[in-house]
């Protein structure tokens, strides 16, 4: 089935349907894994836009049961230059091409995935729509124009959890051959909120690993909801959109840290820590979207190969005194992490959880764990040094609390 691209400068490529069929549209971005397009696709911060793989062979492995990173795909469409039909993979259970029909997802190949991607260079993320019901190229470019900008959507309560749940399900094969020796020696079972703004699977799976008890709640828990639950640290997740319109989310951050709560932000989660420090956000040109960014830690000078997936950041420039930059892009020196100097709170744009990879940053949950222990020695000293009990029974969640995972 023919299907086209329309670009809100006028471009329109020419493919065929490997997805569903209809038509959807948002910005479009270009991400540069040459693996992991099933993380990808199920990743809610994509959520609004159009997903472009610059490595020319999508799909020969297939999808597997255990690698999505949500309950459904987010994005709006699908582009790739050639969509694999016969993958080869013991685990796999469907093609691409079944999964984005199951989730009625439109997707286009054939398409010059190279030159999309020196457009998008060259010009900023634009609006785009792929359909398959559209054979006028001109009336697809003047619809493209009229979609919404990305800036001043908050997108992330169209991808956050609807009730609080608890999640127990850990990494694959259990916290071994994991850098720094998973879990951690807690004398007890922390107690991690993980504010929801369109959270991945890694994510959660990682603080479980870490030997942590993990509630999930939505967007729009306040501070009071969130300290209700006695948490040991609380966790700010990634999400679509632009933060500034999350002024929700940037108001319970600014409680959370009046409390002294040990806080790791990711992705948008670092974003909102920034905007509640009193830091500004600003939308990047094309947007950092891949598995291969390097990221330097200037405490150490490590440089990290790292996952990424965001659209706006945090000016460096706009930071108060007691926040200071603690990691940089190499690409293009913008924000990367961030701590506050006297709170135990901290933050990184890029993706330690690592789904699909690589691992380079898995150790930042360790420190937060860290962040935890402390905290705990210094309220309950006596309780941080005693030996683990059988079961954490300090602040039980109520029955009506699903589990997953």
């Amino acid at each position: 089935m023919k299907a086209l691209l329309a670009l809100e400068d006028g471009t329109v490529f020419t493919g065929r349907s490997c997805g569903a069929p209809g038509e959807a549209g948002g910005e479009m971005v270009f991400n540069t894994s040459m693996t992991g397009y099933q993380e990808v696709l199920t990743d809610p911060s994509y959520k609004g836009q159009v997903v472009t793989m610059t490595y020319p062979l999508i799909g020969n492995y297939g999808i597997t049961a255990d690698d999505n990173e949500s309950r459904k795909p987010a994005l709006a469409a699908f582009v790739v230059r050639e969509l694999c039909r016969k993958p080869s993979n013991w685990e796999s259970v469907e093609t691409v091409e079944a999964f984005l029909h199951h989730h009625d997802i439109p997707a286009i190949e054939g398409v010059d995935t190279r030159a999309v991607t020196r457009r998008l260079r060259a010009k900023g993320a634009l609006r785009c729509l792929v359909s398959t019901t559209e054979a006028d190229g001109k009336a697809l470019v003047r619809r493209a124009k009229a979609l919404p900008s990305m800036a001043g959507l908050d997108l992330a309560r169209t991808v956050t959890a609807p009730e609080r749940y608890a999640w127990s399900e850990g990494l694959p094969g259990g916290p071994k051959g994991h850098p720094g020796g998973w879990p951690l020696p807690f004398p007890w079972q922390p107690h991690v909120v993980v504010l929801d703004f369109g959270v991945k699977h890694g994510i959660l799976r990682c603080l479980v690993s870490l030997g942590c008890r993990v509630t999930v709640v939505p967007a729009g828990t306040g501070a009071p909801e969130v300290l209700a639950l006695y948490p040991d640290g609380v966790l700010l997740s990634n999400g679509p959109g632009d933060p500034e319109p999350v002024t929700y989310g940037i108001e319970t951050v600014r409680r959370l840290l009046e409390e002294r709560i040990p806080m790791f932000g990711i992705c948008l989660g670092h974003q909102l820590l920034g905007l509640a420090l009193g830091g500004r956000t600003f939308k990047l040109k094309f947007g950092h979207h891949g598995a291969n960014h390097p990221v330097k830690d200037l405490a150490t000078g490590r440089v990290a190969v790292t996952t990424q997936n965001h659209g706006f950041c945090v000016d460096l420039d706009s930071l108060p005194g007691e926040a200071r930059t603690t990691h940089v892009n190499l690409n293009d020196g913008t924000s990367e992490g961030l701590e506050h100097t006297r709170l135990p709170v901290f933050s990184v744009q890029y993706h330690p959880e690592a789904a699909a990879g690589p691992h380079d940053s898995r150790y930042l949950f360790e420190r937060f764990g860290e962040l935890m222990y402390t905290r705990m020695k210094e309220a309950k000293p006596a309780v941080a040094e005693a030996p683990p009990p059988a079961k954490d029974v300090r602040h039980p969640l109520p029955e009506s609390v699903p589990e997953v995972g």
